[in-house]
């Protein structure tokens, strides 16, 4: 029997929680492309990630089904708080019942918009962010949350290796291709972080603000 490198981390890793399983799944039968939400794999890395940072404040930007966002409410402590922000309305009700089938939904604040609106009205600063929103706004996300975060905190973007296209000339209608290329070298060219990507999944780049 073959067995990927994927399936073998997953078979010797931390098992999923049965609620995620269940949001894993309603994702699967209810949402067009559900493979926008994070799986089993990432889920525990951004768990073990939250709980060695200890953040008091952690800001996403994208929640989509709920499942990265509850996978990071696990490894926060009693004190900390997460918010979550959602541009599609239309999500909002399936969010909000996926929350309720976890132990953290009163740890977690849902805001349906625009992150680039949002974010400065929060007056919050964040020791920990998570963006996984639309793909065309990385460098704006980016402008607009950095001043919110707090010195040595860190920023994880998903998705910046975009199935392998970064490695090609984007279409010219290619708008996503083309933002997350522009978005990893911006933050080459940055002196006030450390950065590096990681090949999990769609790529994680994890950023440290100096």
């Amino acid at each position: 029997m073959n067995i990927s490198l994927d399936d073998y981390i997953i078979n010797h890793i931390e098992a999923e929680p049965d609620y995620l399983k269940k949001i894993y799944r309603n994702t699967n039968i209810r949402l067009l492309n559900p493979r926008m939400q994070s799986g089993h794999y990432q889920g525990r890395l951004l768990k073990l990630f939250t709980q060695i940072i200890n953040p008091n404040n952690i800001l996403e930007i994208g929640t989509f089904s709920g499942y990265a966002t509850l996978c990071i409410a696990e490894g926060m402590s009693n004190k900390a708080h997460i918010d979550t922000i959602e541009i599609d309305d239309e999500l909002e009700d399936f969010i909000q019942d996926n929350f309720l089938l976890s132990p953290f939904a009163d740890k977690i604040t849902l805001h349906i918009g625009d992150a680039l609106t949002i974010v400065p009205k929060l007056n919050k600063t964040f020791e920990l962010a998570f963006i996984d929103g639309n793909k065309r706004h990385y460098c704006q996300y980016f402008d607009t949350i950095f001043s919110y975060i707090a010195p040595n905190g860190i920023i994880l973007v998903d998705n910046t290796l975009w199935s392998g296209k970064v490695l090609n000339i984007p279409q010219d209608n290619d708008y996503q291709t083309k933002e997350i290329v522009k978005f990893n070298k911006y933050m080459c060219q940055r002196s006030d972080i450390d950065q590096i990507i990681l090949p999990i999944r769609d790529g994680l780049t994890i950023i440290r603000k100096k």
